[in-house]
């Protein structure tokens, strides 16, 4: 299977950043988009964030080989139903949301008969709207695929390949798997984030001003990943429910266990904690997931 082109559902962070990496890096393969929002789709169309900038999805799923679902994964099947009539029934279907057991369920019952393969690109950031999206998010990045038993090998190939083009490096995985592990690297990460910010903002013998005046590096970058998309993140841990309970269970364990080695002063049990999560970054760096530079190499102004 050659993919010739693509329809992105969706024009957002990761909808924009795949129609532009397309454009720079797969020029040959055309896109068409649309979003539900119109002041969404004019300034995609302002940007060019795909070839084709759509008033109906049903449009722009018309004659797609790819149709990738880039809305909120709370909202995929009922998106996904909508353009049913309209995808062509040989095409490849895929998303890039951060739960796969539940988007593989929502597409698969909204679209049977069609060959849907869950997709996840491991990247982003805080910003989103149809302004966040750039051509080179995905290089060097992960894309996992979550494909259902019996796929079309060519159909799997074809997906693969499609990511790799847009520089990301694929990796196959079960979608139980994955939602486990996005939990602990992904999602608890972003309740904690939201958890330290709220408390931060709720605190009465500090005020707001102060919270913002004096935030050192940890409490910024904390209030970075607090400001992704709301919509997105409520959607994620609500459909991702059973993996972020059990990581949270975990995590409240252990942070238990080091509110007892404080109170009790237990230097050791701190300092072998802090040392091993240091060769846990370390290794991050080794991987090219992350830059060595000081403040993660970022700007001032980029946040």
């Amino acid at each position: 299977m050659t993919i010739q082109r693509v329809a992105i559902i969706g024009l957002g962070l990761l909808g924009g950043s795949i129609g532009l990496a397309v454009k720079e890096h797969l020029p040959e393969v055309a896109t068409a988009g649309w979003d539900r929002d119109p002041a969404t789709r004019v300034r995609a169309a302002e940007r060019g964030l795909v070839g084709t900038v759509c008033e109906t999805g049903t449009e722009a799923v018309a004659g797609s080989d790819l149709v990738v679902f880039c809305v909120p994964v709370g909202a995929i099947g009922a998106v996904a139903a909508d353009l049913a009539a309209a995808i062509p029934a040989d095409a490849v279907i895929s998303d890039v949301g951060s739960s796969k057991l539940s988007v593989a369920k929502a597409l698969a019952e909204a679209l049977p008969g069609h060959c849907v393969i869950p997709a996840h690109p491991v990247a982003g950031t805080e910003r989103s709207g149809p302004d966040a999206g750039f051509a080179s998010l995905f290089h060097n990045r992960w894309c996992i695929i979550t494909p259902p038993e019996g796929v079309d090998a060519d159909k799997l190939a074809a997906l693969s390949a499609f990511w790799e083009g847009l520089g990301a490096k694929v990796e196959l995985m079960d979608p139980q798997h994955h939602d486990l592990v996005l939990a602990v690297t992904s999602h608890l990460p972003h309740l904690i984030a939201y958890t330290i910010v709220g408390t931060a903002s709720d605190l009465e013998g500090v005020t707001q001003s102060e919270v913002i005046k004096y935030s050192a590096g940890g409490f910024r970058d904390f209030t970075r990943i607090a400001a992704s998309d709301p919509t997105m993140w409520r959607d994620v841990f609500l459909t991702n429910k059973d993996a972020v309970l059990e990581m949270l269970q975990r995590f409240s364990e252990d942070l238990t266990a080091l509110q007892r080695a404080i109170r009790w002063g237990d230097g050791d049990t701190l300092f072998e904690l802090f040392t091993r999560t240091r060769d846990i970054r370390r290794s991050i760096i080794e991987q090219g997931q992350d830059d060595a530079r000081p403040d993660f190499g970022r700007s001032d102004h980029a946040g």
